[in-house]
């Protein structure tokens, strides 16, 4: 007999694991509460990039529709606006691609069905967890949806905050030429913020994301509360003066008759994030497990680019794991934790630590950037390393550990 998933939630975590237990054989059933038709009205969902290694599991999974060396982005840019500004980059050892999840979410949800996969239209809430785990062997929540999310306890010694730590403007738009290597920029204001700029595809080719982490009491706050609606020429003039003043290495290459959302008032999203990390499972009072997966179990900050990465990553192995098992008790939650946690928690705990390390910048961080910024060999390592977050925090994750790694690249710098 075969085995029934039930799979609450149809994002990349939830999809991503739906596509991959159907090639293995198992059935599958997804409950959203959007249709694939949906989506192309909806105002912007993300900004998100896939990594080469995110990329590598759509090949596998036979959804890999927009080719990383077509649509995709080959390395980072790097502003620092010190007082002595900083400007390197660094190479991606495979490229990475970003779409507009309002065209990429339905092209998986479209995969599933034609591969045989269900998908009920059902708002599913906490209430319904214990009779409808009853009609599978195993159900995993990839929403936090209708209280869904607090079902899974926070874990406090990796829960550092209690609040938003940015004040989030992100958004698509026209109007900013390419760099001469079509790459992300990241670039730093030492106290206001700072800007990821995305090449993205959205509806009509090729547009640019700005993903504005915005201080709180600082200069750019303001861009997370004025409303575009309100006046958008305004909003775009306002917009423009902040990049010039705080991100120049972007604002260069806007043209201001151009520059202007890409598509329409929808491509822009205005908020925060609450950083967590919780239990990846619980158990209902029937005895059944439930599994938590994608921003169930993780939700970070946009800074790094980490999210719909580690759910893929998370929902590929737990596929692995259901596939190898049938009895989904305590033993496979461990089992499942022990392969899956390690990246999972690594890019948590590498995104908070540069969210408080961009906002408090010590002289300890300055001398690190200052060696990245002189050493191409590390900015390609640093770069590269946004795939694994995991090695990341191997260098992060005390001052000793970022000394030693600085210090292997100090004689090329000196040299």
């Amino acid at each position: 007999m075969k085995k029934r998933i039930g799979i609450v939630g149809a994002g990349t975590a939830g999809l991503h694991l739906g596509l991959y237990l159907l090639q293995n054989d198992v059935e599958v059933t997804v409950f959203t509460d959007r249709k694939p038709e949906e989506y192309a009205g909806m105002r912007l969902l993300n900004t998100v990039a896939h990594h080469a290694v995110t990329v590598q599991r759509e090949e596998a999974l036979n959804v890999n529709k927009w080719p990383s060396d077509e649509y995709g982005y080959f390395g980072h840019y790097y502003y620092v606006g010190t007082p002595q500004p900083m400007s390197f980059y660094g190479d991606l050892k495979a490229p990475s691609r970003a779409v507009d999840y309002r065209m990429y979410q339905p092209m998986l949800m479209q995969a599933l069905l034609a591969r045989g996969g269900e998908i009920k239209y059902d708002a599913v809430s906490a209430d319904d967890l214990e009779k409808l785990s009853e009609e599978f062997d195993l159900l995993v929540v990839c929403t936090g949806k209708a209280s869904l999310g607090a079902l899974f306890d926070k874990q406090p010694e990796n829960s550092p905050f209690e609040r938003p730590q940015r004040a989030l403007c992100v958004g698509l738009f026209k109007g900013i030429k390419e760099a001469p290597i079509r790459a992300v920029t990241m670039s730093f204001s030492p106290g206001h913020g700072e800007l990821i700029e995305i090449p993205t595809l959205s509806f009509n080719g090729m547009v640019t994301a700005l993903v504005m982490e915005n201080h709180f009491g600082a200069d750019m706050e303001v861009l997370s509360t004025t409303k575009y609606d309100d006046d958008p020429k305004a909003f775009m003039a306002l917009l423009l003066e902040k990049l010039r003043k705080h991100h120049p290495s972007v604002a260069e290459r806007i043209n201001p008759e151009e520059f202007d959302l890409a598509n329409s008032s929808l491509d822009i999203l205005q908020g925060g994030v609450v950083p967590a990390f919780r239990n990846g499972s619980f158990q209902l009072t029937n005895g059944k497990t439930v599994i938590g997966l994608g921003d169930v179990q993780a939700t970070v900050d946009p800074v790094l680019g980490q999210g719909a990465n580690m759910a893929s990553h998370a929902a590929w192995i737990l596929g692995e794991e259901i596939v190898a098992h049938s009895v989904y008790d305590q033993r496979f939650c461990e089992h499942l934790e022990l392969r899956r946690t390690d990246r999972v928690l690594c890019a948590t705990r590498w995104t908070n630590f540069m969210l408080t390390s961009l906002a408090q910048v010590s002289q300890e961080f300055v001398d690190f950037l200052i060696v990245l910024s002189q050493s191409r060999e590390m900015a390609d390592e640093f770069t590269d390393n946004f795939n694994y977050p995991e090695r990341q925090w191997d260098y992060f994750s005390s001052p000793q550990r970022i000394g030693t790694w600085c210090a292997r690249y100090s004689p090329n710098v000196a040299a």
